[in-house]
């Protein structure tokens, strides 16, 4: 499983109501993610005062996108960067996360629209994203090489996670959907980085 001397994280969204990000720091929370948006339109109604809170807590912070398979990948796209702004030097890495299939938009494969938003919002935060997904869903619906870009991969109760087509390593895992951290109310999303803060 994941040892005590990598950087531990979590991420939340509204689901997980109001956090006490002091708290999650004091519990020894080295980085979070907070979900900003999901498709076109919807914002987490939690993404600002998290956004806030993580760094206000002295906490690396980074936001999220949940990305809807047969939504336009532009506006997509363009509501995560509407949502984040601009992002601070030290802030982590843009987060994609695709990890449901809900049919095609237009006539793009899924990996080419993918790629859409991953060079939207590039162009338009000056970093270079990151992919978060699960081995099984990413090899049975995209299964093409986008190992330039970091991979955050989800996989729960496993000594190792499995690595999707592509890449070679991870740079996060989420190793538990049911974890609990002080400040944090109900259960939250683990996470570990392969490396040091």
């Amino acid at each position: 499983m994941t040892t005590n001397n990598q950087p531990q994280g979590i991420d939340v969204s509204h689901y997980q109501g109001a956090v006490d990000w002091k708290k999650v720091k004091a519990a020894g929370i080295a980085f979070a993610y907070a979900k900003a948006t999901d498709g076109n339109t919807y914002t987490d109604p939690q993404f600002h005062t998290n956004w806030q809170g993580i760094q206000a807590a002295g906490i690396l912070r980074g936001a999220y996108h949940f990305y809807e398979t047969n939504d336009d990948p532009v506006s997509q796209a363009n509501n995560f960067i509407n949502a984040v702004g601009s992002l601070a030097a030290n802030d982590l890495a843009p987060v994609v996360d695709i990890e449901i299939f809900k049919g095609n938009y237009g006539s793009n494969s899924v990996a080419a629209n993918l790629q859409i938003w991953l060079d939207t919002v590039e162009k338009a935060l000056g970093r270079t994203p990151m992919i978060y997904t699960g081995p099984s869903f990413w090899n049975q619906t995209i299964n093409t090489d986008f190992s330039k870009y970091p991979l955050w991969v989800a996989e729960y109760g496993v000594a190792a996670p499995k690595i999707p087509f592509g890449w070679s390593t991870y740079n996060f895992w989420q190793y538990s959907q049911s974890g609990s951290v002080d400040g944090v109310t109900g259960s939250v999303d683990l996470d570990v980085f392969l490396g040091t803060l």
